[in-house]
Parts: C-alpha cells; structure tokens; sequence
C-alpha cells in the first residue's frame, strides 16, 4: 500500500488504537560509538503502543528505508519515530519512507540522539544512553497522537524581483530572464555594478574589473527580460512564497528617461547623458563612490560607463538655480520637482544580493586611518590605481601628491579580530587582494619596495597559490606578524611597527603609504531588507542560509533566496557561482507553477476566540487578521500561506483559541509527561 494523499474525513475506517515502531540509526559510530544502541531498542520495546524496535547502521540507506516501509504493512503501524541525526537533514526522507510505507508522511517524528546526543555526551556512555532513551520515549509520546496532515498548494506568479544589482544580482537577473522569467532589478544606487565597478583590476587573471563587468552591466540594462530600477529600495512587503507584493520607493531623479519624457508627451525627449546640464551646474561636492577624492557637481553620474546613463541630482545639494534646465534645452529631461514615488510589484520569488561594506577602520585607532593622510583603505587604492580613477591611474601620496617608493600593506586590518573592535571572521579576499595591490605598485612604480604584513596568506581558489608565488618572485617583503601600531614621522611618512614572528623580533619599516584591507561586514541596508522578508541572519548579521552545505541559496523564510557577499564573504568567482545557483533555485517554483507548503500552521478556533486581536500584533510574518465571522463575531484568521508555524500566537493567545498543527497542546503536553512521569499520563 502507498500514501494516497486520503483525507482522514474521507476515510470509513475506525480511529485504531495507536501502534508505534521505532528504529534506531547506529550513524556508523556517530552514534552507536558513544551509546547503547541495543539497550535503547530494547528499553523502546518496554514503551505504550510501541509494537516493533529496530535498529540498522544506517536508516537513511535503501535498507534501512524499507525496513520502515516493512515494518508498515507487516505490523500495520499508527506511527513511526526514528532515533537518528537532526531532523534539518534527513526529515524528508524518513517522511517518504513513511509515505511509501502507506501511511501518512506527517505521522513521523524524529528523534535527534546524535546531535543532542552522542556528540555532546561522547565520553559519558551511561549518560548518553539515559538521555537518547528519554528523547525516544519523548518521540514516542507525540507520535502516539499524530494526525494525518496535507501540504498545501500555492500557485507561483511567473516573475521575480533581485535586490541590489552588484555582479551578484546582475548575473542572478540575466539568468533569470535568459530562463523566461520577468525579473525586476531593484539597486539603491544611481547605477547598477556594484563594489566591482570601483575596482581597477582583478585577482589572479589581472583582467581590468571594468572591462569584464561593463559588458555585463550594459546586457543587463538592455535584456528584454529586465526591468530595472535604479535609486530605489524596498519599503514593504506583504504576501508569501509565489506572491510576494513588494513596496518599491523610488527616489526622486530630478531628470527623466527618454521613456518617461515620452510618457508626458515629450516628443524626443528625455536625458540622453550629453552632460550640458553637469557642465553649468554651480555646485560642487565631493564625489562619494571616489571616496570624496574627486569632485562632482550638484547633478551628476557617478562615472563614464553607468547603466542606465541618466544623470541624477542630488537635491541635498541642488539650489535650483535652473541653469541645468536651461541647458538641457529641448531635451526637456529636468524636474526639478520630481518627488519620490512608490509603486508595488507582485513576484513569486525574491533574490537578496545586498552586498557588503568596509569596517569603519578608524576604530581601530592604533593603525591612524582618518588621523594620518597618508593612510589609506583598500578602495580608496583601488580608485587611486585605477585608470578611470581620480588621479588617471597614478598612485600618489594624499598627503603631498609625491609618488610613493614604498607601501606597507596589513592585511586583516578588522577581520580576525577578537579584540570585540573588529571582526572574529576572516574577509576571505583581502589576502589576495593585498597582493594583486603589491603587485601593481612593484608594476607601475619601478623601484617601490612593496612590504605585506600579514598574519596567514590564504590563497584558497583556483591559481590562488601560483599567484602567491609570482608575488614573491616579483620582489614583494613578506612579515608574518600584525602591526601593533603606526606613527606618522614629521616628513608625513609612516613608522610601522610589528613583530616579525618568524623571525621573533620587532621590526620598525618606514614607508611612504600605508594601504588598510578592512574587513568587511554587511551593508546598513541588508538588516531592513532582512526584516521585511523575515530571513535569519548569524551571529555576525550576515544573512542565513537555509543550511550551509544543503541549501546555501535558501533561507528559512520560503521563495527568499542568497546571491553574493550578503551570505558571508567571498571573492567575484563564488559570488557569481552562488549567484548562478540562487537563480536556479528561484527559478524552480516559478517553472512548476505551484508550491507545497508545510502544513505546519495555526488554526483559530473560532468558537474559543474573544476577538481581542492581541495575537495580531504579535505575529513576527503578518499571517494574523481580524475578520466577521458568520455568527457576527470577530475574530481572528490566518493566511495559511504566509504563517510559518513558529507558535508565537498560539502561546500568546489568552483564551487558548489557538491550534498549531502538528504541534498542538495535546501533542506538547504528552512529550512534557513523557519527560517528567516517564510516560504516565
């Protein structure tokens, strides 16, 4: 017999007393290395309603699949609990082992002796034995009042929405649109491109960023599939997995496209990027995406390759002095009273490729970063030897615009940090960053001494370690130790002092300029795009995956998906692969049309509800609303498809007039007994 997907209500058959088979995984010695894996099967058998215990090397295997399955027909089985790893893994497969046993998938519950188990009790084998025993008879408790339950099915709109449009997002949408979805492109920015667009070349290929990036972007910009809006972000959200209905604010341009020119009857409209109106503009500011190195006016793109190429003002600084319309002539492109506006687009699936930021460095002040002129980021390098950059590619001194004949570079400058200043993780790219920088100074300024301060080089990806040789070849000095701190001598060169643990002795190394790889964390913005979408984040508020080796592209709140440096750092070759990969995820619901939805969620019973609403407010998904029962009452009700089963409302409810399914009070109170009284109810 297999699951037919039958409904209990329309089922002849009588309830049936419970009878309950457990199976217990050895894990290889996962398990069975650190527990009693006999003595908990048979202490299993002494257990209310259980009828069968077994036990296998591995349950998850074909054999051990279909002893359950056996086991269903053979002893005509109520329920199953299996005793094994965390549920995060291998629930859905013991669900369709049930399933293709005959039962319902949702009379399964599992029992996590290993994590919560032998792993944390390894060296305490009574212990753990006593404890994995406790958590069967627990299984077995709730098991005992399982009920059969049906997923729900969700249609899927045929379009998608990328926020931030770095390497990460541009990539993610061409997929997208390249599979046949309409994707809206969503880039708080006045161009899209991202961190990658200020960068001069990249590690180790040595190809120039904007040469590889700006095909790219401009595909992007004018691939059908696309629909892409610049200066703007999210400002609300409502809806769930195939219906997602996203609030955009879309900033006010102050100068209009040709399409919005010809929308107000404008014929021939519309900014065409001639840069007439930047030329008069009076005002003048410093350009922030040059990290205030350059100037820019009042309105303004922010370089020569952006896309779309509309210029922007920014009103913070704009006088409205009219010159800029007077120079636009026919064109008719500016308004300068354009306000911002706020529209909503329906999408069935959400990729999040917020990106990062640099670590404020100047909190750590020993290294003089803001103090000193002639210390600077890594960014800002990349701007100074970039040849669209400031200074046309010439690498200079801030401090008196002399050429350099030696650079320090420190690396981990914030990252491994658990001084509670920085950062406790690695930044993964500074190290070959640093030494592409080297190599570029040792390139470009014959002569100039490159010295890299380093704690480890880590050169993990693909020719990584090759390049890291070719660095030292070329001449760069490499000194193990992190710098503990650096002066500024009165000629405006730096004194840096380390410790050169190879050698096991101080060092003091005067340079002309220090270069900072900062670690970097994430952007301000990904914590309110987080909360809106209900996606977890870790300790170090980097947005979590679903699982990180399972599903490293989904995350807890279904249809929302990772692409790019917003998960966790990482160089441009994984961010594009995950960025492939988030693509192929969201594109899955959309191509199927539908979604199957756990039916883990809560119930009102309505004749218990007083109508108070105080479980509305507390819904962290805004599944909960009130409505006019039939009788007249209010009371309240909830989107299935949007609740995601966490229980906050059931055990806020005063009246009890909540039900979790799968999760009821009678299922919670049998496991509580089970605990305490050992089974007696």
């Amino acid at each position: 017999m297999v699951y037919s997907g039958k409904k209990a209500s329309e089922s002849n058959e009588a309830p049936v007393e419970p009878r309950i088979g457990v199976f217990i995984c050895h894990c290889g010695t996962n398990i069975a290395g650190s527990l009693d894996v006999i003595a908990v099967k048979e202490y299993a058998l002494t257990l209310p309603h259980v009828v069968v215990s077994e036990n296998y090397a591995y349950m998850c295997s074909t054999p051990g699949q279909n002893m359950i399955h056996d086991a269903i027909e053979k002893d005509h089985l109520t329920g199953i609990v299996v005793a094994a790893c965390t549920p995060r893994l291998h629930e859905p497969t013991f669900r369709t082992a049930t399933a293709n046993g005959g039962l319902n998938p949702f009379r399964f519950e599992m029992a996590n002796i290993r994590d919560q188990g032998s792993w944390v009790h390894m060296h305490d084998w009574d212990g753990g034995t006593e404890k994995a025993k406790d958590a069967v008879r627990i299984a077995v408790a709730k098991a005992t009042m399982l009920e059969d339950l049906y997923p729900m099915a969700v249609p899927v709109e045929h379009r998608a929405m990328v926020i931030g449009a770095g390497v990460a997002g541009i990539q993610t949408s061409m997929d997208l649109a390249k599979a046949g979805i309409e994707t809206y492109l969503i880039e708080k920015e006045p161009t899209i491109g991202g961190r990658m667009s200020q960068l001069d070349k990249t590690f180790p290929t040595l190809d120039c960023s904007q040469c590889i990036l700006s095909p790219k972007m401009a595909e992007a910009g004018r691939m059908p599939g696309i629909k892409l809006y610049t200066l703007a972000e999210v400002e609300a959200v409502e809806g769930y997995i195939g219906a997602f209905d996203v609030t955009i604010r879309r900033h006010a341009r102050g100068v209009l496209t040709p399409d919005e020119a010809a929308a107000r009857g404008i014929v021939g409209g519309g900014c065409t990027g001639c840069g007439d109106c930047s030329q008069v503009c009076p005002v003048v500011r410093p350009n922030s995406w040059e990290f205030g190195m350059a100037p820019r006016k009042a309105i303004y793109i922010q370089h020569a390759q952006v896309v779309p190429l509309i210029y922007t003002i920014d009103f913070d600084a704009c006088v409205k002095c009219g010159l800029c319309e007077t120079a636009c002539g026919t064109k008719k492109a500016i308004d300068l009273n354009m306000e911002d506006e706020l529209f909503t687009i329906k999408v069935g699936t959400v990729i999040l490729a917020t990106g990062y930021e640099t670590f404020p460095i100047e909190e750590k002040s020993e290294w003089g970063y803001k103090l000193y002129d002639n210390v600077i980021s890594s960014l800002e390098f990349e701007r100074l030897i970039c040849a669209s950059g400031p200074t046309i590619g010439h690498l200079i001194r801030p401090s008196d615009g002399e050429t350099p004949k030696s650079v320090g570079f420190v690396l981990c400058a914030g990252s491994r940090d658990n001084t509670g200043i920085g950062k406790p993780y690695c930044s993964r790219f500074c190290c070959m960053y640093s030494l592409k920088h080297a190599h570029q100074v040792i390139e470009k300024i014959p002569g100039c001494r490159a010295y890299i301060f380093y704690m480890d080089i880590r050169s993990f990806g693909k020719a990584y370690e090759e390049f890291y040789y070719r660095i030292q070849e070329e001449g760069a000095k490499f000194i193990r130790g992190r710098v503990a701190q650096i002066q500024e001598l009165p000629n405006k060169n730096l004194l840096v002092v380390a410790e050169d643990t190879l050698l096991g002795m101080p060092v003091e190394i005067e340079v002309d300029l220090v270069v900072l790889a900062a670690a970097v964390q994430p952007t301000a913005e990904t914590e309110v795009v987080r909360r809106l979408f209900g996606v977890s984040c870790s300790a170090d508020k980097w947005l979590l995956e679903a699982h990180p080796k399972l599903d490293p592209c989904g995350t807890t709140t279904a249809g929302v998906y990772l692409a790019g440096v917003c998960q966790g750092p990482k160089d441009i070759p994984d961010t594009v692969a995950q960025a492939e990969g988030a693509a192929s995820a969201a594109s899955i619901p959309i191509h199927s049309g539908q979604v199957e939805l756990e039916p883990y969620y809560a119930q009102c019973v309505e004749k218990l509800c007083a109508g108070c609403g105080m479980c509305v407010g507390q819904c962290p998904y805004s599944a909960l609303s009130m409505i006019v029962a039939d009788d007249g009452r209010t009371v309240m009700t909830v989107t299935a498809a949007k609740c995601k089963g966490c229980g906050t409302c059931g055990g806020f409810c005063p009246g009890g007039a909540i039900r979790m399914q799968h999760f009821t009070s009678p299922q919670i109170l049998a496991q509580i007994d089970a605990f305490f009284l050992g089974g007696e109810q």
